[in-house]
């Protein structure tokens, strides 16, 4: 089996280095990762500019390279130039990424992005993170991403990723592993001024979390924070088909 591991935090990241050491016990690891931190990055693509791979010091894969490009680059490319050699990848990992990808997040999220553009290559997909920035506990994390596996297999051509959240806890204290639904996510949200001169101004971007009304029982964010591990299918159809009823009701004409 040939398994691509991507992320967006880097590829000196700790958590794509546990994650990638985890799943070679199953197969060939093949890592393309940022060569910086690209965070947040959402679904972007490098068009228009070159895109440089190089080879990589990574003890215990099978071949790994830095990428100066976005995590979905990473993905793209990372297929496409292993194909180049004959090698066919069997599933994409990203992850094990530091801070957590819960509700409405997964849309600004790298880390699922990565996840996606493998999922709309047709292969199978999963995304994994602790829900900490500054995580201690990658355990549960890969015991859970190894653990899927066979389970994400089927998922091939589906346009779908299977996303994992785990508290930041060991193991051995995490209550639970369940199933969730994504909520929506609510901050505490501040833009402050870093640098202001006659024609310019500078801003930071800062966000708290905050908890939100409409979360109910199976809602990822509210399950993490009460200590469980939790696994939800991400499906891409944006379609509103409700909506699209709709509009067929329009009276407009050309």
């Amino acid at each position: 089996m040939n398994i691509l591991v991507a992320n967006d935090d880097g590829i000196k990241a700790e958590g794509i280095r546990k994650l990638a050491s985890t799943l070679g016990k199953e197969g060939d690891v093949y890592v393309f990762a940022p060569d910086r931190q690209r965070s947040a990055s959402s679904h972007a693509l490098t068009i228009g500019n070159n895109l440089t791979i190089t080879r990589e010091d990574f003890p215990g894969v099978k071949e790994a390279y830095s990428v100066d490009g976005t995590p979905a680059d990473c993905v793209k490319l990372g297929i496409y130039a292993l194909h180049e050699r004959g090698i066919e990848i069997d599933i994409v990992y990203s992850g094990i990424n530091h801070g957590g990808n819960l509700g409405s997040d997964t849309m600004y999220s790298g880390t699922v992005s990565a996840a996606a553009e493998g999922a709309f290559l047709g292969k199978p997909a999963v995304a994994v993170s602790v829900a900490s920035h500054e995580p201690e506990h990658f355990d549960a994390a890969c015991s859970f991403a190894e653990r899927i596996l066979p389970f994400a297999m089927k998922a091939e051509n589906q346009r779908k990723v299977i996303s994992i959240n785990t508290p930041d806890l060991p193991e051995k204290e995490i209550k639970g592993v369940t199933a969730a639904t994504l909520g929506v996510m609510q901050y505490e949200e501040s833009f402050n001024v870093v640098e202001k001169n006659q024609n310019s101004v500078t801003y930071r971007y800062s966000g708290k979390p905050m908890d939100s009304p409409d979360w109910n029982g199976d809602t990822d964010a509210l399950l993490v924070k009460k200590g469980y591990a939790v696994i939800s299918m991400i499906k891409y159809d944006l379609n509103d088909y409700q909506g699209l009823e709709e509009i067929k009701k329009w009276e407009i004409k050309l």
